[in-house]
């Protein structure tokens, strides 16, 4: 009978080393231990980088993803024109956008902007004095991505239109009825994974207008080369220097070259959250020139171009 009960305690025993304690649970259907224990992938940080708004004044070429919207608010203020007389004297223009993006394909974003002028102008060569605030028009922005970047394809390609309708003379702050359709090439290349970006666009901008008042039409374009190297010096803060060369015309289609100048200055991109951001630019006029003999020998062209701008963009995206 003892032998008998020390070989059912025998058994006993095998078997419960044999089952696993049943606080460890089953494992789940099709996965093993190994996969259970095995940490969690890092995500590719290159990957999650929207390039659209990291270069300051340049544009990057990505697009969102299918669904996603975006509130923006995008003021450009330019400053700084050569005096008349003597005496104090000012140019200084803000030029704020209030936008609505959303992305109804990931290829495809379209943006619906509402534009704000206030200036305040005095003692400047060839301008009026001034200091208003003005509704300046509407915007419609379409862009669509051909190629999109990542870690085994660094190159990012996508083409954008920018129809818009706008009420005031940027340079000259007089009212008027005015068509520009800005269309560009954008253009961004990962020069180090995870670490560095080069952003380039391609901008040309007709321009028709027509004075309120005299009637008088006007017509203008614009030729824009920008360049930008953002580096990542934090998990969500890229810094850089950027370079922009214009060109201005009289003629809606390149037709008489009037002035050009090259900007450089640097950017400032800071998420703080995945859902919101803000981008800071700084460019500085630092060569140029101008076609009127009034102007001949002078280092920068202050008829089309300001001698300083600054960028400021914060979006929001839900």
């Amino acid at each position: 009978m003892r032998s008998c009960r020390r070989a059912g305690s025998a058994l006993l025993a095998l078997g419960l080393l044999a089952s696993p304690p049943a606080l460890a649970g089953p494992p789940a259907a099709g996965q093993d231990a190994s996969e259970r224990e095995k940490p969690k992938s890092s995500k590719d940080k290159a990957d999650e980088v929207d390039t659209e708004n990291l270069f300051g004044f340049t544009e990057g070429s990505d697009t969102g993803k299918k669904g996603e919207q975006e509130i923006l608010s995008d003021t450009v203020i330019r400053f700084s024109k050569r005096r008349a007389e003597s005496g104090p004297s000012g140019y200084a223009v803000a030029n704020t956008k209030l936008s609505y993006q959303f992305d109804p394909l990931d290829t495809l974003s379209i943006e619906l902007g509402l534009f704000g002028d206030l200036r305040r102008v005095r003692n400047i060569t060839d301008l009026n004095d001034k200091s208003n605030v003005a509704f300046d028009g509407v915007s419609l922005e379409v862009k669509y991505q051909f190629v999109k970047a990542s870690n085994n394809q660094p190159l990012g390609l996508a083409v954008e239109f920018r129809p818009r309708f706008a009420r005031v003379l940027p340079v000259e702050g007089q009212g008027a009825d005015i068509f520009d359709m800005e269309s560009l090439i954008q253009l961004d290349l990962r020069l180090v994974p995870d670490r560095v970006w080069l952003g380039s666009n391609l901008s040309f901008e007709p321009t028709v207008a027509r004075l309120r008042g005299s009637r008088e039409g006007d017509r203008s374009s614009t030729l824009l080369w920008s360049n930008a190297v953002m580096t990542r010096v934090g998990q969500d803060t890229f810094i850089g220097p950027e370079v922009r060369y214009l060109r201005a015309y009289d003629g809606a289609f390149l037709n008489r070259f009037e002035g050009q100048a090259v900007f450089v200055g640097p950017a400032l991109y800071q998420r703080f959250s995945d859902k919101a951001f803000l981008t800071l630019a700084y460019s500085t006029q630092v060569a140029g020139r101008n076609r009127d003999p009034e102007d001949a020998g002078r280092a920068f062209d202050l008829n089309h171009f300001e001698r300083h701008a600054v960028r400021v963009k914060l979006g929001v995206e839900f």
